[in-house]
This record gives C-alpha cells, sequence and structure tokens, in this order.
C-alpha cells in the first residue's frame, strides 16, 4: 500500500497510475487523513449456478401466439408504418 498526500498528486499522477497498474493500492491523504482510494479494477465474473431461478420464471401458454396489432406497432418507427400501410406488404400481424 502506498500513501500520498494530496498537494503530492499533482506532481505526478501517471506515476500513481503505474502503481495502481501494477496491483499497488494508492491511499491519498489530505493532512495525514485518508481521504480516498485507488485500486485497479478487476472485474470478477460471477459464477453461473444452473438451476439457480429454478420455479421464478413462468412461460405463459399463449408465448408463441402472434402479438395484437397494435403491440407490434409499438416496436416500429412510425415512418416504417407509413411505408408499410403505403406497399402491398401483408400485416405484420397476420401469418
Amino acid at each position: 500500500m502506498y500513501h500520498v498526500e494530496l498537494f503530492e498528486l499533482q506532481v505526478d499522477f501517471a506515476e500513481l497510475l503505474l502503481r495502481v497498474l501494477s496491483g499497488e493500492e494508492v491511499i491519498i491523504s489530505q493532512a495525514g487523513t485518508p481521504v480516498a482510494r485507488i485500486v485497479h479494477i478487476v472485474e470478477k465474473s460471477l459464477p453461473l449456478i444452473p438451476g439457480l431461478d429454478k420455479g421464478k420464471v413462468i412461460i405463459s401458454i399463449d408465448f408463441h401466439d402472434p402479438l395484437p396489432e397494435d403491440i407490434l406497432n409499438d416496436f416500429l418507427n412510425p415512418v416504417d408504418i407509413q411505408i408499410l400501410a403505403n406497399t402491398s406488404i401483408p400485416s405484420l400481424g397476420s401469418a
């Protein structure tokens, strides 16, 4: 662990970053009182546990049924709806 006073930060911040990147923790102090800590960010992935949410998700019986036209239109850009209305393309809701 490396301690540095606040007024020293203006001197060489790049050096502090090099220390952090090498795995060292830097404590920033003001008048001897620690006020901040700089640490290297390490992304830790959470372990995947099969079946952890079993029983928490329920799929509706009509999940695969076509959506109503008004709901389908909510996913479209208004310009796309106008284009579809002016063409001979069948409705999105019909299969």
